[in-house]
């Protein structure tokens, strides 16, 4: 994720990944980075991004945005985000798009929050199924508990819409074990943020992958299990520089699927 690399271009973010060993790259949009991916960029800019990911050989794996519809404050700007969002995916070659579920005022209940998103969520699917993007709302902010998330996508069931499975979040913000929010979750999942931190509600600690309180191990066999065949996304915000951590980091993933076989 460019979280890892924001000020990178994006040839040197695709150079950078082709050399370490990375299979794709996913540009956070609206945040500074350096790669160019965003809203503004005209269609011969688009042209050119799509081009030059596909000429290094690394894909654009996922879009990710701040779009999030539980305030009806900002719903419907958010709706309207997300169809450009959308847009901007669709002629990148990227095949997902990240969004969250957002926090929602104090007089607003949960139940009304799940209807909200899921509304939002339906006005933008078959715009997304159209331009062959899959929506992947994360386990993020107020949507960390897996059973709140999985009520968005059985209210909105379409397959353009999916969960973006953030295993850290659940497990430090609302108590939920790995194995049981994959239980929950599974039939949804499309992308995976992928890192270790501390599990602690008041400390978001990145750690080194085997160095902190999550069982990254576990996870990767979870989707072994399901034949997840997407991608495992490096979430690494603001931390150690991106040449110091992004080879460690692959090579620790890469030695617990070695483990699995």
């Amino acid at each position: 994720m460019s979280f890892s690399t924001p000020a990178l271009t994006l040839d040197e973010m695709l150079n950078l990944a082709r050399r370490l060993g990375y299979d794709g790259i996913e540009p956070r949009i609206v945040s500074r980075h350096k790669h160019g991916i965003e809203w503004d960029a005209d269609a011969a800019a688009r042209k050119l991004i799509r081009r030059k990911a596909g000429d290094a050989g690394v894909a654009l794996c996922c879009i990710a945005t701040s779009c999030r519809y539980a305030d009806p404050a900002t719903h419907r700007q958010n709706v309207e985000e997300t169809r450009r969002a959308l847009d901007l995916a669709a002629e990148v070659g990227a095949p997902r798009l990240r969004v969250f579920g957002g926090a929602f005022p104090d007089d607003i209940s949960r139940q009304q929050a799940i209807q909200t998103v899921a509304d939002g969520l339906r006005e933008v699917a078959d715009h997304a199924r159209e331009r062959g993007v899959t929506i992947c709302m994360e386990t993020h902010d107020a949507w960390t508990a897996p059973d709140h998330v999985a009520a968005v996508m059985r209210q909105v069931n379409h397959p353009a819409i999916a969960v973006n499975w953030d295993y850290w979040h659940p497990v430090r913000q609302s108590g939920c074990p790995i194995e049981k929010a994959f239980a929950t979750l599974n039939p949804w999942i499309r992308h995976v943020h992928f890192h270790d931190g501390s599990a602690r509600a008041d400390e978001l600690g990145q750690r080194a992958i085997g160095a902190g309180d999550l069982d990254c191990k576990l996870v990767l066999k979870l989707l072994k299990g399901i034949s997840y065949d997407g991608y495992l996304s490096g979430e690494w915000i603001n931390w150690e520089p991106g040449e110091v951590h992004l080879p460690r980091e692959l090579a620790a993933i890469q030695r617990l699927e070695a483990e699995l076989g």
